[in-house]
C-alpha cells in the first residue's frame, strides 16, 4: 500500500506547498484482448494497485514534476509538443499536451509522481499515470470534464504524443470502474456496465511472468495495421462494415479464405473475441464459473495461434495454471509478449493456488514470478489525504477479516 504520509512529507520537502493527492488504477483484462481499437467489447476489471499524483499549483504555465520510482525531475512547458522518445515523461507531458489542444487553459503546477503498477506487465502502468495526471490537473484548475472525455483525452494523449496506438479500454476502465465490479466496455459507444463478481466464490489472480514487452513501434502497432488491412477487404463486399466489430466469424470465413494469412487470423481472433466477451458476462451473470474459465482458455488459444502475441513465458504460466485445482481458466492479459496472465479461480483455493503457480514457474523457468491477488477497485478520484493519514496513524486492529484490510486501503 502506498504510504500517502511519507510521499506528503517528500513533496513538501521538494517542492515547499502543501499537496492534494489524486489515483487511479492499473487494470487487468478479464477477456477482450486487442479489441478495442476494432470497436469491440471488453470486460476490464480496475485493480488495487494504483498511480499516485500529488500536486500544487504553480502561478506560471510551467510543469515541474518528480518520478519517486526513477528518482527524477523534470521541468517543460505546461504545452510542451515535443515527445521525449521512449521516456517516463512524455505520459505526463503528453496529457497536458492533450488538455491544451482539446481548450484546456491551465496554469502549472509542481507534482510527485508514485505508483505501485508494475511496468511492462500488461496491467496498464501507461493508462494509471495518464488518468491520474489528467484528473489532478483538472481539479487544480477547478476544471471538471465528462470521466469518459477525460478517457478520450489521455488515449489521444498515448496515441497522438507518446507514439502507442492504443484503444480506449486502459483509459475508460480508470476512469470508470467501480468496486467488487469488472465493467463491460463498449469501445464504440464508451457505454459502460458493471458486472459483479462475487468474491465468495472467485478470485482474481493475475501472475507476473517477469518477461517485459515493449510495445511502442513495435508488433503492437502492427497487429492494428493487420485489422485495418483487413476491415479494407471487408469493405469492398461489405460497404457498411466500419470495423471488424461489425460482422462475425461466420459471415466472413469464406471469403476470407483468399487473404493473406495473417490478415486473416487477426480477423478470426477479433471476431470470435468480441463474440467470447457477451459469453462471459453471461456466464458471469448466472454464476457459471466452468465456463467462464473455458472462455478465458479459448481466448488465450486465440491469442497464441490467430493474434500471434503470447510467449514462452506466458504460455508456460497458462499451461501450469490449468492443471492447478480451483483454476477455472487462465488466459494472458494486456499487449502480449510478456508481462501477465489472468487467472479465475475459486475461493477457497486462491492462497493455494498462488503459492503452487509460484513454485512450479520458478522450477520451470528459473524465475521468480510475483503473483497478486486483485480486488476489483474503484476509478480515478482525489484521496483525503487528512482522513488517509488519520487512519495510518490510529492503533492499529487485530487484522480478523478483509474489512479490516479494507479500510486501511486509500480509496478515491
Amino acid at each position: 500500500m502506498t504510504d500517502l504520509e511519507k510521499l506528503r512529507r517528500q513533496f513538501q520537502n521538494r517542492f515547499q506547498s502543501a499537496p492534494r493527492v489524486f489515483s487511479a488504477p492499473g487494470r487487468v483484462n478479464l477477456i477482450g484482448e486487442h479489441v478495442d481499437y476494432s470497436e469491440g467489447f471488453v470486460l476490464p476489471i480496475a485493480i488495487d494497485r494504483r498511480c499516485t499524483v500529488l500536486i500544487a499549483p504553480r502561478p506560471d504555465r510551467r510543469l515541474r514534476f518528480h518520478s519517486d520510482q526513477f528518482n527524477e525531475t523534470i521541468e517543460c512547458a505546461l504545452n510542451d509538443g515535443r515527445a521525449p522518445q521512449g521516456h517516463w515523461s512524455a505520459y505526463i507531458r503528453g496529457v497536458a499536451w492533450s488538455l491544451a489542444q482539446a481548450g484546456e487553459h491551465l496554469n502549472g503546477a509542481d507534482m510527485l509522481i508514485s505508483s505501485d503498477v508494475p511496468i511492462g506487465a500488461g496491467l496498464s502502468s501507461s493508462a494509471a499515470i495518464e488518468v491520474a495526471t489528467a484528473f489532478a490537473l483538472l481539479e487544480t484548475n477547478h476544471r471538471r470534464l465528462d470521466r469518459s472525455r477525460i478517457a478520450t483525452l489521455c488515449q489521444r494523449a498515448e496515441n497522438d504524443y507518446v507514439g502507442m496506438r492504443c484503444g480506449i479500454m486502459d483509459q475508460l476502465v480508470a476512469c470508470r470502474a467501480a468496486a467488487g465490479n469488472a465493467i463491460l466496455i463498449d469501445c464504440r459507444t464508451l457505454e459502460t456496465v458493471s458486472v459483479p463478481l462475487d468474491s465468495s466464490q472467485v478470485r482474481i489472480v493475475v501472475a507476473n511472468t517477469m518477461a517485459k514487452h515493449k510495445l511502442v513501434g513495435s508488433e503492437y502497432n502492427q497487429r492494428r495495421k493487420e485489422c485495418e488491412e483487413a476491415v479494407q477487404r471487408l469493405r469492398l463486399r461489405h460497404h457498411n462494415v466500419r470495423t471488424l466489430r461489425d460482422v462475425s466469424w461466420e459471415e466472413i470465413a469464406q471469403e476470407s479464405e483468399a487473404w493473406p494469412e495473417n490478415v486473416r487470423r487477426r480477423a478470426r481472433h477479433v471476431t470470435t473475441e468480441i463474440a467470447r466477451v457477451h459469453e462471459m458476462v453471461a456466464a458471469l451473470g448466472r454464476k457459471d464459473f466452468a465456463e467462464a474459465g473455458r472462455l478465458m482458455t479459448a481466448s488465450h488459444e486465440s491469442l497464441k495461434d490467430d493474434f500471434q502475441v503470447s510467449c514462452k513465458e506466458l504460455d508456460t504460466m497458462v499451461e501450469i495454471a490449468a492443471a492447478l485445482p480451483g483454476c477455472f481458466g487462465a488466459r494472458m492479459t494486456g499487449g502480449g509478449f510478456g508481462g501477465c496472465t489472468v487467472n479465475l479461480v475459486a475461493a477457497e483455493h486462491a492462497g493455494r493456488f498462488s503459492d503452487e503457480l509460484a513454485r512450479r514457474f520458478r522450477k520451470e523457468t528459473s524465475v521468480a514470478p510475483e503473483i497478486h491477488t486483485c480486488e476489483p477497485s474503484d476509478g480515478a478520484g482525489e484521496i483525503a489525504l487528512a482522513a488517509a493519514t488519520e487512519r495510518k496513524s490510529a492503533p492499529r486492529a487485530k487484522p480478523t477479516s478483509k474489512s479490516s484490510k479494507a479500510a486501511k486501503r486509500p480509496r478515491a
